[in-house]
């Protein structure tokens, strides 16, 4: 056995396995997120069924960066529920009806605007996760901005500094 090899195996047996937390649930969460990407493929809509969509009466836009990116620049007519915030309570408030449309985007929908838009790993975009957290809540008319979209070249129309409060 090498040593750094060796090393590493008296490390893992030195490190006492914690005991469960009933608050946290690993295996739930990986069921979920796969029944949320089943869910999420047809979910997926172009910028231009987001526009028409998102003018319905009832469909709400949600904003899941952080509060400092979204009053930089968001979705004209988005609320801002950071995704750290998403919880029962905080969700419960914001959208309480749970069959409200709701249309999400995320930093990696967005090229040419690193300020408000840092890009993520694909793997890592907000989009995943919050979908994900919304479905996991019982959210299930939830849709997904699909397309990579040139924020200079955009039909959205976005607006700062004045963030619509929840």
């Amino acid at each position: 056995m090498k040593p750094a090899t060796l090393f590493l195996a008296l490390i893992a047996l030195s490190v006492e396995a914690a005991p469960p937390n009933p608050a946290i649930d690993m295996q739930a969460y990986l069921q979920v997120s796969a029944e949320a990407a089943k869910h999420r493929e047809a979910r997926r809509i172009s910028e231009q069924d987001f526009i028409r969509m998102s003018g319905e009466p009832g469909s709400v836009i949600l904003d899941a960066r952080s509060r400092e990116k979204f009053d930089e620049l968001h979705v004209k007519g988005a609320i801002n529920l950071s995704f750290p915030d998403i919880a029962i309570v905080t969700l419960a408030a914001a959208i309480p009806d749970k069959n409200t449309r709701i249309l999400i985007y995320c930093n990696n929908n967005f090229a040419n605007a690193l300020g408000p838009f840092p890009a993520k790993l694909p793997s890592a975009s907000l989009n995943l996760s919050t979908y994900i957290a919304l479905y996991n809540y019982g959210y299930r008319n939830v849709y997904e901005l699909a397309p990579l979209i040139d924020i200079g070249a955009s039909r959205l129309v976005f607006e700062s500094a004045t963030p619509k409060k929840l």
